[in-house]
């Protein structure tokens, strides 16, 4: 009816939640303590297998007699930790920090897209109990899927017909919420979260694994002062989701890669729930105008 892949991992009602900090999986592993994930007593940012994945490289066939079209859930879901540090966020990184992550997206950018069968990769990041998350230690995770996504698909057809962003630039003035050497953070005019805000280079690029080194740095510069914006609003940490829009597989001739961020927050003391409009028609009602929540972001900040 939707045409939409829907993913069944029942197995992942079973991963940790919340944990004390004594007992984080992601933390370093210390002799004679809890035995993490990662099992080297330091590190810079480290990268592995989801032990609880949506997608996998062996996935068995799907049960046999279903009224609807079923298939493998094939591909491959990664965990990345940003910091050996158990507290902190994108902006409390050292730019050195914040650039080896980048340079790690990238790296796994090019690993994932290598594998057979992968037609789509994602990096995100959930942060905050508003938005689900399940463990407090800075990290993100990266998605590899078998088909394209249908919000990736609706973004492909747009940038095929025309350079949507590359037309938008000139004319989003009161909209920018920050630049960085050839990077804007925006917030969209058809923004369906009050604090969305969009992360793009003003030259088209399909993913990061075309950015020069001084793009990298700037990049990474940039998705650091957008989390300290937000951060600094209310003064404390502000929940999102962050997502990176790159190429699917075949569209890297006119894709235009960005990152978006969707804070579920529409006040200091008040979340944006999807409701009726949303998740019946897929129409968003937003509480604030896009131009307001981006002056209240450049002002967060001196």
């Amino acid at each position: 009816l939707r045409g939409e892949w829907v993913v069944y991992a029942a197995h992942r009602q079973g991963r940790t939640f919340l944990p004390p900090k004594e007992h984080c999986p992601l933390c370093p592993s210390r002799e004679g303590g809890f035995p993490t994930e990662i099992p080297f007593p330091s590190f810079q940012v480290a990268v592995f297998e989801n032990r609880f994945p949506s997608f996998v490289e062996e996935a068995p066939p799907p049960p046999e007699g279903l009224p609807v079209p079923a298939g493998r859930a094939l591909g491959r879901c990664e965990v990345v930790v940003y910091t050996p540090a158990h507290t902190g966020s994108l902006a409390t990184l050292t730019e050195e920090e914040r650039l080896l992550l980048a340079w790690a997206w990238r790296d796994r950018y090019e690993a994932l897209y290598a594998l057979p069968g992968v037609r789509f990769v994602m990096p995100f990041e959930n942060r905050g109990e508003a938005v689900g998350v399940t463990l407090h230690h800075p990290h993100g995770q990266i998605y590899a899927y078998p088909f394209v996504p249908p919000v990736l698909e609706r973004e492909s057809q747009a940038f095929r017909e025309r350079p949507v962003l590359l037309e938008l630039f000139p004319n989003l003035g009161p909209y920018v919420v920050d630049e960085e050497k050839g990077f804007l953070a925006f917030v969209p005019p058809f923004a369906r979260y009050p604090f969305e805000v969009w992360v793009a280079p003003v030259e088209r690029h399909p993913g990061p694994w075309t950015f020069s080194e001084g793009e990298m740095a700037a990049f990474a510069r940039l998705l650091g002062r957008v989390v300290a914006r937000y951060d600094a609003l209310f003064g404390e940490p502000f929940p999102y989701v962050m997502v990176f829009h790159a190429a699917p597989l075949g569209e890297e001739a006119t894709f235009h890669f960005h990152v978006e961020f969707y804070p579920p927050r529409r006040t200091r003391d008040k979340l944006k729930f999807l409701a009726g409009t949303e998740l019946g028609a897929g129409t968003f009602v937003v509480d604030a105008l896009p131009e307001e929540t981006a002056k209240a972001l450049r002002a967060a900040l001196p």
